[in-house]
């Protein structure tokens, strides 16, 4: 059961994938049924996930309690789950949601827990537990049968009533069960005794009996008439998730979204090179296999790309990346998370190896002399990534650029080298133009002998560049950064290096710019942080203020924990002990602002370049707070959109849902999980914040103007359990570092407020039906909101980050390398390859024949301003010539399966033009030869 709030798509799709190819592989079982008891809310992506990996039913339990009881008033709780697109019902999946508090023995045969307990028969007097209601189980005997049958019916009839059909289930486990053969024969022998009684009795019209989850869903279907998976006649059409999650009083499961942040960024971490490295390997292995050379390649990486597989799937579990298990639990997490991460990149390192020779014939892998040095490293779970030092001599070094992403990307790469003296070629030797700036170890400190240097390079899609560094004189195309630093009249020493100009100020606290080619970015003289961006082509500045806030917990019984957010009242500003001490950098490929507080260290830097990568502001925060008690950190953005309490948050990074601050509940309700991003907007203005690893976020109360703000939750540490299960607090808490992109996108239609969403209302009309039958009724035009194509683009750099690996010291002369180009064509900018992972042959670690394919066609707004923006973009309104997509491989067999791979859709086609429709993801297993 994965948690569905900070879960990615990919991540959940790879789960899906793993465990249902263990599952046919070793108990030749297809799974029919979904079961997610525990996750603390639920999102529509896991229903449109498992209804394409051609499951026809779902159960849910952890939702509002307010919902439950309004959904069992309107005989709700069975209802067909549709995705907000859809208007075909092609994503309806059948969803049981479960009417109690809990998914326990006590709160599953009825109403009334008391009851139900007595019928928990691992809780029978002389055990370990007992029923807390004081009214203990009895063994089933033929003198008491007559009783507690009626007893337990007459919970089942209440229940039942709630319900549409007259077939029901009752769950009967809980946690930690089913471990000991005295509590199977306990449960079963007792529950045969009642049932047998039950069914010899016509007079009370029940028929009872023991069965798994799908033979209930097939009862009910069989019942009310209708084929596995249908609609039955009169039940209701929903569309919409279930957040935010509350089970009694105003106790809102909110803090989850950000628990233990360092571990929710080291998942996306582990994620993005588990595609990588699947990818790399997939085409590494189809191209020794056409070269007559795959003996000679380390084809047993596979067992470690299935190590990473199952790891990453492992922390999709619903206390793991959610934060929320014991400290001893988080660091086996993270040890394995390590483990995993370092293999991954010992895998895109075996295979861009290959890949980039320019001479296949030189190739030789020695396991014990790798050819390519990892970008950087770490020294243990806990601790943030250190970048690879490239030692330049007299003899060059050369580094190979892996670009993860579909499209070609121009990107700024940074390397670390021991001189700032040092000259860039391109692969044909042509000396690029390089940005080279000091390393910092603090706010005034330079690290001696590391100096950064930041080239801008085309890298092909899903492929491999190489470049050459020589140590060489200063040369015109080596340009310095300039340094100023800001100490507000702290006595403090600047180091100082003759590579670069630097300017101290002991006390100036005036506002200063940066700029771009398409912005203008305002920083505060005083806080270093954000004020606001002018484009350049308008005279009127935005405001994007940045401030930092404390939230602290209630001093009452009920506190928050690893689970909870209950604040006790609305955020304080953050005020440091001393002042920032602030730090710009200028050069002509970036320019950054750092502020140095006493906890959070804040990093917003500006790129020079066209195209995605400067049209939106790359920040990190660099949060520490494990010197807080009960406390948590939050960075809020004020805007002057006029977003009038709504806002916009991801599910799973796969779609949008809105939002809206409503001032009737508690602050903490208006939390929702951010996976990777959230947005405001008016009929003008969209602003975005993008994430490189999932937080809470919410917009609350509006200012006097009804000007939206945004606020995101960096990091929280508390020293008490909230009483859900954990039984710790949450005080592991890690240097972490928080990575965004805002970015701040224009309407292209009409310049008055209202003309744009008076249009798409129309617009919404021709393609979106409402679904009527009977007096159910989905109107899903309106609640569906899609990033523009250029915010899909900046969340994939900024999730999907260009590899740097320096190829090892070796005595010249070296084989010559040459960038890899796999894609025959770029893909259309709408289509995101997910995957192309390698199956499994009989022998697990071996790779089969078949690799398989899964794309996605994003859902996009084409009402933001695209034109002139510096990157080039087309779409094919949905086709794909999959046989012509790979340069030097042909694709010899294709087949459309469903999303896991179980069962084959169509038969095998000689055609290999695909069409997807927005918002969907297909998968084929294909052959490349």
């Amino acid at each position: 059961m994965p948690d569905e709030a900070n879960s990615h798509y990919f991540a959940l799709i790879d789960q899906l994938i793993e465990g249902h190819q263990w599952l046919e592989k070793n108990l030749g079982a297809t799974p029919r049924s979904g079961w997610a008891v525990d996750p603390f809310g639920y999102s529509p992506t896991m229903a449109y996930l498992l209804r394409r990996a051609n499951l026809t039913s779902m159960l849910i339990q952890r939702v509002h309690y307010a919902i439950k009881k309004h959904f069992a008033a309107t005989h709700s709780l069975e209802f067909m789950w549709r995705q907000t697109w859809d208007s075909d019902s092609s994503t309806d999946i059948f969803c049981h949601m479960m009417p109690f508090y809990s998914y326990d023995v006590p709160h599953t045969c009825g109403p009334d827990p008391k009851i139900c307990c007595q019928f928990d028969f691992k809780r029978l007097p002389g055990g370990r537990i007992n029923c807390p209601w004081k009214a203990p189980p009895r063994a089933i005997t033929e003198a008491n049968v007559a009783e507690r049958a009626g007893l337990l019916l007459d919970q089942y009839r209440k229940k039942s009533r709630l319900f549409r059909s007259n077939v029901l289930l009752v769950p009967l486990g809980d946690d930690f069960r089913y471990d000991k053969p005295q509590e199977w024969d306990a449960q079963f022998f007792n529950y045969q005794r009642l049932f047998d009684f039950l069914n010899s009795k016509p007079a009370l019209h029940v028929q009872a009996q023991f069965g798994t989850l799908s033979d209930y869903f097939d009862t009910l279907y069989k019942r009310t008439g209708v084929e596995p998976g249908a609609r039955p006649p009169g039940f209701p059409v929903l569309s919409g998730d279930f957040f935010s999650y509350a089970d009694r009083e105003d106790h809102y499961w909110t803090g989850y979204y950000t628990s233990r942040p360092f571990y929710k960024s080291l998942d996306r971490v582990l994620e993005a090179h588990l595609r990588g490295a699947e990818i790399l390997y997939s085409l590494a292995v189809a191209h020794t296999r056409r070269s007559g050379l795959a003996s000679q390649y380390p084809l047993s990486n596979l067992a470690l790309l299935t190590e990473a597989r199952r790891t990453l799937g492992l922390f999709q579990h619903h206390d793991a990346i959610a934060g929320t298990a014991k400290e001893a639990v988080v660091v086996d997490y993270g040890v394995r998370l390590l483990r995993s991460l370092v293999n991954l990149k010992q895998v895109i390192i075996n295979a861009a190896h290959y890949l980039v020779l320019g001479d296949k014939k030189t190739y030789h892998f020695d396991p014990e002399a790798p050819f390519l040095q990892m970008d950087d490293t770490r020294l243990n779970h806990d601790a943030l990534p250190e970048c690879t030092v490239i030692q330049l001599d007299s003899s060059p070094r050369y580094v190979v650029l892996f670009n993860p992403l579909e499209q070609e990307r121009l990107s700024v790469v940074s390397l670390l080298v021991s001189s700032p003296r040092v000259r860039v070629l391109s692969e044909e030797g042509q000396p690029l133009a390089v940005q080279v700036s000091p390393r910092w170890s603090s706010a005034t400190e330079m690290v001696p002998d590391v100096y950064q240097v930041s080239v801008p390079i085309r890298v092909p899609a899903l492929g491999l560049s190489v470049l050459q560094l020589q140590l060489g004189l200063d040369g015109p195309r080596i340009l310095p950064s300039s340094v100023r630093v800001y100490l507000h009249g702290r006595q403090l020493s600047v180091s100082r290096h003759e590579a670069f100009p630097l300017r101290v100020i002991d006390s100036g606290t005036s506002d200063f710019a940066l700029s771009n080619r398409y912005m203008q970015v305002w920083f505060s003289g005083l806080t270093g942080l954000l004020k606001s961006v002018r484009r350049v082509d308008e005279e009127q500045e935005q405001r994007v203020d940045m401030e930092f806030l404390i939230y602290g917990t209630r001093s009452s019984k009920d506190k928050s924990g690893a689970y909870l957010f209950l604040p006790d009242g609305e955020a304080k500003p953050y005020i440091p002990k001393d002042p920032p001490v602030l730090r710009v950098m200028e050069g002509p490929f970036f320019s950054e602002v750092v502020a140095y507080y006493e906890h959070v260290h804040q990093v917003i830097r500006l790129y020079n370049l066209p195209g995605v990568e400067g049209l939106s502001l790359d920040m990190s925060s660099l949060v520490d707070i494990r010197d807080y008690i009960n406390k948590e950190l939050a960075l809020r953005i004020h805007t002057d959109i006029e977003s009038q309490g709504t806002f916009f948050t991801d599910l799973n990074g796969f779609q949008v849902q809105p939002r809206r601050y409503l001032k009737k509940l508690p602050l903490q309700a208006n939390f929702y999980p951010m996976p990777v991003m959230a947005y405001l907007q008016d009929a003008q203005n969209r602003l975005t914040v993008h994430t490189a690893q999932a937080l809470g976020v919410s917009s609350l109360h509006d200012g006097e103007w009804g000007t939206g703000q945004l606020e995101v939750i960096l990091d929280r540490r508390l020293m008490q359990d909230d009483n859900r299960g954990l039984g710790q607090g949450l005080k592991d808490n890690k240097r972490t570092c928080n990575h965004f992109r805002l970015l701040l996108e224009r309407r292209t239609l009409g310049r008055e407020p209202g003309f744009f969403s008076k249009l798409a209302a129309m617009f919404r009309g021709l393609i979106f039906h409402s679904s009527r039958s009977g007096n159910q009724e989905v109107q899903d035009g309106p609640s569906t909101s899609y990033p523009s194509l250029l915010s899909h683009l900046t969340s994939m750099y900024l999730n999907t980050p260009v590899l740097a690996l320096p190829v090892a010291k070796r005595q010249p002369p070296g084989p010559a390398l040459r960038s890899f180009c796999p894609l025959a064509a770029s893909l259309p900018c709408d289509f995101h390859l997910l995957n192309l992972r390698t199956l499994q042959a009989e022998d697990d670690s071996l790779p089969s024949a078949e690799t398989a394919l899964l794309l996605h066609r994003k859902g996009f707004d084409c009402g933001l301003e695209a034109k002139n923006l510096g990157f080039n973009c087309t779409t094919s309104q949905g086709k794909v010539a999959l046989g012509s997509l790979f340069h030097g491989l042909d694709v010899v067999f294709l087949q459309p399966t469903s999303l896991t791979l179980l069962y084959p859709l169509a038969s095998p086609s000689n055609s290999t033009d695909i069409y997807l429709e927005p918002m969907e993801i297909a998968t084929f297993r294909l052959r490349l030869g």
